[in-house]
């Protein structure tokens, strides 16, 4: 980890640098030393964001677009940002209607590694790189991927879940899991980090589901038949995101159980951190995502100028791609536990703001507890 970590002071700095040297090639609003070379470049560049849906988790209008669109404005580059909405045809579709546009460069969170790869050989054919944009494309080969360390969200999930669990006295016992959609690496990259935490500390997996397409419909259906079949005999669950969090606690809130099995997630929705604060989910993962969207779009940017050098220096880092068994050129951030007593944290990064959070008498309460204000 503090390999990584070391990784992501570079980048930070690297992407400081890059910011500033967007800003001097902008030739619309500088005045001097662009040339019309630097102009040219500028003209061509249209960059396609395609995301993945507005289901399965809040964060991609309400952040990703948001972040995404500011960084493009603010480096004078074209961009056309798509939802696909879950729909695998139409994420072939937008793509398809991107690069007859001129995109010159796509960056895209795959609904799934098939469907994603057809997207990314069609780019390939035309000479536009393709950049994997929070989920690694299995098989697809992407140029460049950036996202957070997955394995180390899944051990942030995993370690919080345990503390919880030997804080209630609970030293051993079984454990539920409730994973993301199989078709989705991430959510494999998540298991592998909380199932070691969890089953390192001595404690065993009761269950194990994966939720289709992180749908939390399906997924307080797939955990209603967990507790039912277990009667309801867990010590803890652990949930992969926050949207199955809230399915869960949705479970357990039922049963009268919300306050005696603690459960996990992810993403630090409002949600998810009002459940934090009043201790029925007991930890979420903050991935501050202007990070990971500022990565992305300086790395696009950097590609959609001709740049390739500039991209490469971005991404120090690299992942194994498990079905080609080749690395892949990254950039990869670190995520921050949440608790309680940390909420605080990513209000005052900006990501959410107290009056979304602190909605009810037990939440205004429970905010001045913890130093959540502002």
């Amino acid at each position: 980890m503090k390999f990584r970590a070391l990784g992501a002071v570079a980048v930070a700095a690297t992407l400081a640098f890059t910011v500033a040297a967007c800003g001097d090639d902008e030739p619309t609003t500088s005045g001097g030393g662009g040339g019309g070379e630097a102009t040219q470049e500028a003209t061509k560049a249209k960059v396609g964001v395609i995301l993945p849906d507005a289901a399965s988790s809040a964060r991609w209008e309400t952040a990703d677009r948001k972040f995404l669109g500011e960084a493009f404005e603010a480096a004078g580059v074209e961009s056309d940002i798509q939802n696909a909405n879950g729909d695998k045809a139409k994420f072939a579709t937008i793509a398809d209607q991107m690069l007859n546009a001129g995109a010159n460069v796509l960056l895209i969170v795959n609904l799934d590694s098939p469907s994603a790869a057809a997207v990314i050989a069609k780019a390939k054919q035309q000479g536009v790189p393709v950049i994997d944009y929070d989920r690694l494309t299995l098989g697809g080969g992407a140029q460049y991927y950036v996202s957070f360390d997955n394995v180390a969200v899944g051990t942030a999930i995993g370690s919080g879940l345990v503390k919880c669990m030997q804080d209630a006295g609970k030293t051993s016992g079984p454990v539920a899991l409730l994973n993301g959609s199989p078709t989705d690496n991430n959510a494999t990259l998540f298991k592998q980090g909380y199932e070691k935490e969890i089953t390192g500390a001595g404690y065993t997996v009761a269950d194990d589901q994966s939720v289709p397409d992180w749908d939390n419909t399906k997924a307080g259906t797939i955990f209603e038949q967990m507790f039912t079949k277990a009667k309801g005999d867990f010590v803890g669950v652990a949930a992969a995101n926050d949207g199955l969090g809230g399915a869960v606690a949705a479970v357990l809130k039922r049963e009268g159980a919300s306050e005696d099995i603690p459960t996990t997630g992810q993403d630090a929705t409002d949600e998810g951190l009002q459940r934090v604060l009043l201790g029925t989910q007991c930890v979420t993962v903050y991935k501050a995502i202007k990070k990971e969207a500022d990565a992305a779009a300086q790395l696009a940017i950097a590609l959609a100028k001709g740049d390739t050098a500039g991209a490469d220096a971005l991404a120090t880092g690299s992942v194994e791609d498990t079905e080609t068994k080749q690395q892949v050129k990254s950039v990869l951030l670190e995520p921050q536990q949440i608790t309680k007593e940390n909420v605080k944290d990513v209000v005052a990064d900006g990501f959410t703001t107290a009056d979304k959070i602190c909605t009810s008498e037990a939440l205004q309460k429970a905010c001045e507890e913890n130093g959540v204000s502002g």
